[in-house]
């Protein structure tokens, strides 16, 4: 990884385009993400009036940087139909997240399209084919985010969406996003009367290297903000462990009884950099 450090969302709430009032209430709840979906929780015959919804919600948006529009399979005739507006709207999303991806070529291809027009978002790719995992790699340079499509991925695969057979796309995610410092952001919670499986969920994900969660209601905002948004504790300790090594010129330091040296420092300021990234975009509550 290059460069600044990303400042990645470690929320982003779902709303479908199908009503502009309810696209607005939702900016209220306190995601890092808003994401208006063009794709799944639209039927097809109100896909042309959910595209209006998204133009004037954009319109709306108080931060349309952290405003993330969810568009169709790019290889459909409802995606030419996104792109239009999307390239017409006079204000843009700063994400926009693609669905059904099977190679980096369409990643570049969307990125072409959207310049040609003067957009530049960032773009988010739902791991959700086969074909996205074998090609893992080259889509994860090309994306600027991943997000975990657990229900498509589990239907191809013919398996229940569990965390046994969810968990070798995740692992995969989470090494090929630590290689090129993409956005890891693991899959919507399908299981809403169940509040224990969102938390440990959320904890193990968090343990493998992921950066956020996506959900579909805002009662879960809660559980994933407090799991994944930046501890102070932690915070402070990585600041301790990046001073106690530099003051040890690099080498082996001995901190709280516990030795650290140049691995743990790396770490550290890996840490201190994403948190703080983070709280520039978004810790002043979000896109709300």
């Amino acid at each position: 990884m290059t460069g600044p450090t990303r400042a990645i969302p470690r929320s982003i709430l779902y709303t479908p385009a199908i009503s502009l009032d309810r696209v607005v209430k939702a900016w209220s709840y306190d995601a890092d993400v808003h994401l208006i979906d063009l794709e799944d929780s639209v039927p097809p015959a109100a896909k042309p009036d959910a595209r209006a919804v998204c133009r004037a919600a954009l319109e709306k948006a108080p931060s349309p940087g952290n405003v993330a529009v969810r568009m169709n399979e790019l290889g459909s005739a409802d995606a030419v139909h996104d792109l239009v507006m999307l390239t017409d709207s006079p204000v843009r999303p700063g994400i926009v997240m693609m669905t059904m991806v099977t190679s980096a070529a369409e990643v570049t291809l969307l990125r072409r399209i959207l310049a040609s027009a003067g957009a530049h978002p960032e773009i988010y790719v739902t791991v959700e084919t086969v074909e996205a995992i074998t090609g893992l790699d080259a889509i994860t340079e090309a994306a600027d985010g991943l997000v975990l499509g657990s229900a498509d991925l589990a239907a191809t695969l013919g398996v229940e969406i569990t965390w046994e057979a969810m968990l070798a796309a995740r692992q995969a995610m989470a090494l090929a996003c630590a290689r090129y410092g993409t956005a890891c952001i693991d899959t919507a919670n399908f299981r809403l009367s169940e509040p224990e499986v969102l938390a440990e969920e959320t904890a193990r994900v968090r343990a493998l290297g992921f950066h956020g969660k996506a959900t579909v209601h805002p009662s879960e905002l809660q559980v994933i903000n407090g799991t994944l948004r930046p501890q102070p504790d932690e915070l402070r300790l990585a600041r301790r462990v990046v001073r106690a090594v530099g003051a040890a010129n690099g080498g082996i330091a001995i901190l709280d009884g516990n030795m650290v040296g140049p691995p743990f420092a790396r770490v550290a300021r890996a840490t201190v950099a994403r948190e703080d990234a983070w709280t520039a975009r978004f810790g002043d509550g979000g896109a709300g």
